[in-house]
């Protein structure tokens, strides 16, 4: 068997050690440096401050800045949205977790969540209402499912819509909502008498200054804390009939747009990761101690070889979910094996390089801690460890260990 000739390979890249690289359009790399470089110059900067203070301030101005990138809703068609691929947009999520974790959750939420429900199951109306501004960044949205007693188990929610005459009435609260107080318009999803429990599940589209409507910011966070976390409550809360999304009914439509953002998060841990990662490696090769860089030691060199094994692998497995959600033929058990995977490594690629830094690991003139603290709701959030974990042990087994 031949092999070419080692004078022709192209160098070793520490960066791109295993050449992903070469599997992206030069399109797909535009958008990825465009977007790393906004990341750059808007947010890196500022978000250890952001962060220390717990706020994400100028939040209305990044979203018009995110929305002047195409960012928000993009891979969405029509209505201001981009049209961009699946692996576009999760090339976007890696560079903005890769500043910050609630960076991307801002973006996470407004376009795989909020606009996507309307979007696949709004009424055309509901579209040229919303879609347009939000697309812009003009509209921050916020998506209403988990509530202060059933996250995992969102069929068991109390929020309620009844009928008042052609009108919806809805009550209830909901919990750890992004975006929530700072959104124009809340995508909430609420039982009904429409089916049993869990099948008349309703999404309406709830502007927030409705009477009724309150969305108070949740505080005392150490984690994702340069984003904007609140409670939404809705106190008799009158809608109009047209308020309901009508192209769905029950738990598909909340699930269906939770596997969407699910997708950004395979992409977006692996951005945290990477920052955390390159963090070590330049701290391993200027750091001393007995007299030579601790890169220069075996144990170190052994940590960063298992992490940029995992990270690229992680990258790897991002990059094909991206090219079958593209292709039409990216199942949700195969999401959840991507977010299972990507941020449990990423969590343990971000532990390894604090103990890198050692100290100064937890100081936030580095980002490693940062992430670390992001990545535990990011490990939760959208689906926790135990529920991919049975979503896949379902799909092997043919067995439901759910109830």
């Amino acid at each position: 068997m031949s092999t070419a000739p080692t004078s022709k390979l192209p160098p070793f890249d520490p960066r791109d050690p295993i050449g992903v690289d070469d599997l992206l359009s030069p399109e797909d790399l535009a958008i990825r440096d465009t977007v790393r470089t906004w990341a750059a110059d808007r947010v890196l900067p500022h978000i250890a401050e952001w962060y220390e203070n717990g706020e994400l301030p100028g939040i209305r101005e990044l979203a018009r800045e995110l929305g002047s990138l195409g960012a928000l809703g993009m891979s969405l068609q029509g209505y201001g949205c981009a049209g961009a691929t699946a692996v576009q947009y999760g090339l976007a999520c890696l560079e903005l977790e890769a500043a910050d974790s609630g960076i991307r959750s801002l973006v996470s939420v407004q376009g795989s969540l909020a606009m996507y429900a309307i979007h696949r199951f709004g009424s055309e109306e509901q579209k040229q209402r919303w879609l347009p501004g939000m697309a812009a960044g003009e509209t921050i949205g916020c998506f209403g499912l988990t509530e202060p007693d059933h996250g995992s188990d969102p069929a068991a929610m109390r929020t309620y819509a009844k009928r008042d005459g052609g009108d919806w009435v809805l009550s209830g609260r909901k919990m750890w909502i992004t975006n929530g107080s700072v959104a124009g318009v809340a995508v909430v999803w609420a039982q009904t008498d429409e089916g049993p429990a869990g099948s008349g599940i309703r999404g309406f589209v709830v502007p927030t200054d409705a009477p009724g409507f309150s969305a108070p910011e949740i505080r005392h966070k150490w984690s994702l804390r340069a984003s904007v976390t609140s409670e939404l409550i809705l106190d008799e809360v009158r809608l109009p009939a047209d308020a309901v999304l009508p192209g769905v009914t029950g738990l598909r439509g909340p699930l269906s747009c939770l596997s969407h953002a699910r997708y950004g998060i395979v992409w977006g841990a692996m951005g945290a990761a990477r920052s955390s990662f390159e963090a070590a490696v330049d701290y391993a090769r200027t750091r001393e101690q007995f007299g030579k860089p601790i890169g220069g030691f075996q144990l170190t060199q052994a940590k960063l070889a298992d992490m940029a094994v995992e990270l690229h692998k992680g990258i790897l497995l991002a990059h094909h979910l991206g090219r079958r959600m593209d292709a039409g033929r990216l199942r949700p058990e195969q999401v959840s094996f991507g977010k299972l995977n990507n941020v449990r490594e990423a969590i343990e690629i971000c532990r390894t390089s604090r103990t890198i830094l050692g100290a100064n690991g937890i100081s936030l003139e580095y980002p490693v801690m940062r992430h670390a603290t992001n990545l535990e709701s990011v490990l939760t959030y959208e689906g926790t460890v135990e529920m991919h974990q049975l979503v896949l042990g379902k799909a092997l087994t043919g067995l439901d260990a759910f109830r």
